[in-house]
């Protein structure tokens, strides 16, 4: 696949740190550092100036010494745990580089997550200091960590202390020395640990991923030696740092390469920082790509027919140009087409993403396939990846020129991967975490004693390439016996503009239902053209409306088995949230949490029969 950017014709070179050579996280920024001072590190959005600004790799190690300092005056020991809550930025490179020079071991928090669960996680971390965003994000989480003895200090990043008489407390301004400190040698081994990272999971309290300066480095290597990066590359960065897969391929592996990192303004001004950003490398979770696609289709479905036509024909002979290209279809004479099919269709895809993108990495979940031959017809160069927190993450990548949108791609070289009882996917190698914090009983649950970590997953090697197939808790079993993995039914029905969130239901009933929440700006539309009133709870129930929706829901499913057959729906306008404890911080729905909410509303469902 050609991007819009060709590397060797552009004379694009490569400044690639080994593992090795960097020893430690830390000792990948030094080496960086001494050898790139002046090229550009990070560019960001000045709040203040309303303007971006760039920060070469010297000016971003004065500041990591200044914040050494202020580290080194507080009495912290290497291996004391310290925690950032920010939005994505320099400022969390400048703490996370500050904190590990020193030995000391960094806990991502979610700057979205609720107070109590970011309670939790530094009251079982031990936390002893963290870096708070602002002093409203203090304000609202102060009283859920009130009582943490162990926690001796809060800096605030923006902004003043609420409270002047908690002399834990403090503005970073006022924190922060004028002067750096002098660099420490022999602060953390290789083999020590970098980070605990606590994973949101889906049901019980998050546990705590314990990863080493080794299993990242080994693992962002890995990564580099599958999909090559630049000094001239330009990552945006949205995903959060707290997330290992932002972390490892938007923060240490950009700067392993010597690559420029920018960091988006929110997620809302996505589009508008992309096109003026103009990354070369994107990495993304599927929702992104899914929202984009919906939009498309939103535009489409509002188009001339001769328009649709010629976007689906684009899309064809792009599909069938990219299958020709990896060896796995015959030329065809339509592929003559494809020159003004580029013109008019493809290239203004090409445009809104920026123009200059080479890769889009997408992972953290599946991308539905529609999806990924949407785009991949239209010449934009996504590769699907797969990984875990506790693997540091990346397991697995397509490759450009060896790339199956229908898998998720190669093992990385130095990981094993082998499919294990009930098609479970194990991976063993350098990358696999040192265990969970405060909890050798999960520990010895997903690693056995030959070091092969459980996925959970099921899946099959076919090719060299690894397909996953399902989760094994996450299979329903309905009353006949039937086994149905929901999450490939649940991404095919999320990709129609009406529904926002979706989960299926239907273990040990006898027939498959789906709990929905419908978009609302959509809803108003939908609820005019049957005439309900929009405002009304009891709209949702109405009898015409369930059937419409039911029917584009198997208009989505129509490719699936026999057994992907909804005859039910509950449909809500509450969407699923953080906030409100049905989503995970990464945005996965927490199936027993939605379960538990509806419970009532199920049963009904199933006793209308």
């Amino acid at each position: 696949m050609r991007s819009a950017i060709d590397p060797a014709r552009e004379g694009w070179s490569e400044d690639v740190i080994t593992a090795e050579a960097a020893g430690t996280l830390h000792g990948l920024f030094r080496e960086r550092v001494r050898r790139s001072p002046d090229r550009e590190a990070y560019r960001y959005w000045d709040r203040e100036a309303e303007a971006w600004r760039s920060l070469d790799w010297a000016q971003v190690d004065a500041q990591v010494r200044r914040w050494r300092l202020a580290l080194q005056r507080e009495g912290l020991r290497p291996g004391d745990r310290v925690a950032i809550l920010l939005r994505n930025g320099p400022a969390w490179v400048v703490f996370d580089q500050a904190a590990l020079s020193l030995g000391l071991v960094v806990v991502p928090l979610y700057i979205e997550d609720r107070p109590d669960n970011a309670a939790w996680i530094l009251a079982d971390a031990a936390v002893r200091l963290v870096l708070v965003q602002s002093d409203k994000h203090w304000k609202r989480l102060a009283p859920s960590v009130a009582g943490l003895e162990a926690l001796q200090r809060a800096v605030i990043l923006e902004g003043e202390p609420p409270d002047a008489n908690d002399t834990r407390v403090v503005a970073a301004a006022r924190w922060l020395p004028d002067e750096g400190a002098a660099e420490t040698t022999g602060a953390a081994p290789d083999d020590g640990l970098a980070t605990i990272v606590y994973t949101s999971g889906t049901t019980g309290r998050p546990k705590g991923v314990m990863l080493t300066h080794r299993n990242i480095l080994f693992d962002a290597h890995a990564a580099i030696a599958m999909i090559d990066v630049y000094q001239e590359d330009r990552f945006l960065s949205f995903l959060p740092l707290s997330h290992m897969l932002e972390r490892t391929g938007g923060y240490y592996l950009p700067m392993m390469a010597g690559a420029t990192v920018a960091y988006a303004r929110s997620i809302p001004q996505l589009a508008a920082d992309i096109r003026e950003i103009r990354p070369t490398v994107l990495i993304a979770v599927p929702r992104i790509f899914e929202r984009i696609y919906g939009r498309l289709q939103e535009q489409l479905a509002k188009a001339s027919p001769l328009r649709r036509k010629l976007f689906d024909l684009a899309v064809a002979v792009g599909w069938r140009r990219f299958e020709h290209r990896q060896g796995r279809a015959a030329w065809s004479p339509s592929l003559f087409l494809w020159p003004a099919l580029s013109r008019l269709v493809a290239r203004k895809v090409h445009a809104a993403l920026g123009g200059r993108l080479r890769a889009a990495v997408s992972g953290g979940a599946a991308l539905p396939l529609p999806v990924a031959r949407t785009f991949i017809g239209l010449d934009v160069p996504v590769l699907q990846g797969y990984g875990l927190t506790e693997c540091s993450p990346v397991i697995s990548v397509n490759l450009p020129e060896d790339n199956d949108p229908a898998s998720v791609g190669i093992p990385l070289r130095g990981l094993e991967v082998r499919i294990g009882e009930q098609e479970e996917v194990l991976v063993r190698g350098p990358a696999v975490m040192q265990g969970y914090w405060n909890n050798h009983a999960a520990t010895r649950e997903v690693i056995d004693g030959e070091g092969w970590l459980h996925t959970g997953d099921q899946g099959r090697m076919e090719g060299g390439h690894l397909y996953l197939t399902g989760r094994i808790k996450d299979i329903l079993v309905l009353s006949n016996g039937e086994k149905v993995p929901p999450a490939d039914m649940e991404s095919a029905i999320a990709l129609d503009p009406l529904i926002e969130q979706v989960v299926i239901v239907g273990e040990g009933r006898p027939y498959l239902a789906a709990v929905v929440v419908l978009d609302s700006e959509h809803w108003f539309g939908l609820a005019r053209e049957l005439g309900l009133d929009p405002y009304d709870p009891q709209s949702l129930a109405n009898e015409r409306l369930r059937r419409k929706v039911l029917a584009r829901i198997q208009a989505r499913l129509h490719d699936f088995p026999g057994y992907a057959r909804i005859r039910r729906v509950l449909l809500t306008l509450e969407p699923w949230t953080v906030e409100n404890g049905l989503l995970t911080p990464t945005l996965k729905v927490k199936r027993a949490r939605v379960l538990a909410r509806y419970a009532r509303e199920i049963e009904a469902l199933y006793a209308e029969d």
